[in-house]
């Protein structure tokens, strides 16, 4: 029997990113004070948490998740491509899975994300074109409802032309929270833009749009932008890979727009980076939003996993980590900014109260061995402890035993 989750009061000698050390006391689920360190303090076993040896950041959130899809690529047996390719290998494997078999894997993907230290989950989820076109919906559903202890998780409408409007209306009947979709993928991108905002904005519902994932082809996002900038309810746009492809000039003017209607902007870097440029086999671009442009305008920007191990990703590991240090690699983010877009920028690309080691915020925290933030990202201990409303939720600790240096000289049966 697990002895989690565990209600704490104080972390001791926990090791902040800019290098500080000090005792975070919680009161419930929110930081009530952060002080400098006291070595000397008595621990109290039942109540508080030893943290030496451990960098404690915000807890990451995933902004962009599709735990209906996840765990599905050896089962599914997709051949390798792009994204036209991933979505027919999907619906072909989609048409024999049931409520619980999504159900499953979505659970198991979800608990993955948790232990890696994410406490807040937004997973779109599709909606079929078939017999019973919300069967993935009713098995998040089902999962977000096991989970509520545990974890955060907002559901997204995820359809296309061939969706009708009942069917989202029905999605959102069963308890999905925000509206979404993939404009850029219609035959008439504006008009399939403008039918998903039409039906958020008749149910008063976020929305949340898979955006101009491409190299080329339609860009929507100065049509989404303009028409939510008057809103009240929240609205974020995924992937915006062609932001990255747009001359300085236009891509300014397409942030500004951004900018101005507080639309915020979720970059999904493993994913995009397998799926985009395979029709370009040398100078391979990248694939990703124009991140540094987004970030220097004053966008928020939040980041996210994405898919993991189906037709869309054969890897992935479902870790904020990950992601991070893709960031620094491919996006050229420095660290710092990196662990923000996973942490404070994915929270507030959902519309999340603040939180991490400040006080007042909720006590939504990632404790992982490491003695630096750059350590942290770069090695990606799984030794862990996740806070979620200021209990302890999830635990990893690793035993690690190497031989000592100099034994295979010293045995001359290992030695030539």
């Amino acid at each position: 029997m697990s002895s989690l989750p565990r209600p704490l009061r104080v972390l001791r000698s926990a090791r902040l990113a800019d290098g500080s050390l000090v005792d975070i006391t919680l009161d419930g689920e929110l930081v009530a004070a952060v002080t400098p360190a006291d070595p000397a303090a008595e621990i109290d076993e039942a109540s508080d948490l030893d943290l030496r040896g451990y960098l404690v950041v915000t807890a990451p959130a995933e902004p962009h998740a599709h735990l209906d899809k996840a765990r599905s690529w050896d089962a599914a047996r997709p051949p390798a491509g792009d994204l036209v390719r991933a979505i027919e290998s999907w619906r072909a494997f989609a048409a024999g899975q049931t409520e619980d078999d999504i159900a499953a894997r979505a659970r198991a993907q979800a608990l993955e994300n948790l232990a890696a230290g994410t406490t807040a989950i937004r997973t779109h989820v599709d909606l079929f074109a078939d017999h019973d076109p919300l069967r993935g919906v009713r098995a998040l559903v089902r999962v977000r409802e096991e989970l509520a202890e545990l974890i955060d998780i907002q559901l997204v409408a995820l359809g296309g032309e061939w969706v009708p409007d009942d069917v989202y209306e029905g999605a959102l009947d069963l308890g999905v929270d925000i509206v979404g979709g993939a404009p850029h993928l219609a035959t008439d991108p504006h008009a399939e833009l403008h039918r998903a905002l039409d039906i958020a904005e008749r149910r008063g519902a976020p929305v949340d749009l898979h955006t101009d994932e491409s190299l080329d082809g339609p860009l929507t996002i100065v049509s989404y932008a303009n028409r939510v900038a008057a809103w009240s309810q929240p609205r974020s746009a995924g992937h915006c890979v062609r932001l990255g492809t747009l001359p300085a000039d236009e891509l300014a003017e397409v942030i500004a727009a951004v900018a101005a209607a507080d639309l915020r902007i979720i970059t999904l870097p493993i994913t995009n980076l397998y799926l985009q440029g395979w029709e370009h086999p040398v100078s391979t671009p990248r694939g990703l939003t124009a991140t540094r442009a987004l970030l220097d305008a004053g966008v928020v920007l939040g980041a996210g996993a994405d898919n993991v191990r189906d037709p869309f990703n054969p890897v992935g590991r479902g870790d904020a980590l990950e992601t991070a240090s893709l960031l620094v690699t491919a996006g050229h983010l420095s660290l710092d900014e990196a662990l923000t877009a996973v942490t404070a920028g994915a929270r507030a690309a959902m519309w999340l109260p603040e939180a991490g080691p400040v006080v007042g915020a909720r006590a939504e925290l990632l404790a992982v061995r490491a003695d630096s933030l750059g350590e942290a990202i770069a090695s990606g201990s799984p030794d862990r402890l996740v806070i979620h409303a200021g209990r302890l939720v999830a635990r990893t600790t690793i035993h690690r035993d190497i031989a000592p240096a100099g034994v295979a000289a010293a045995s001359p049966s290992l030695t030539r």
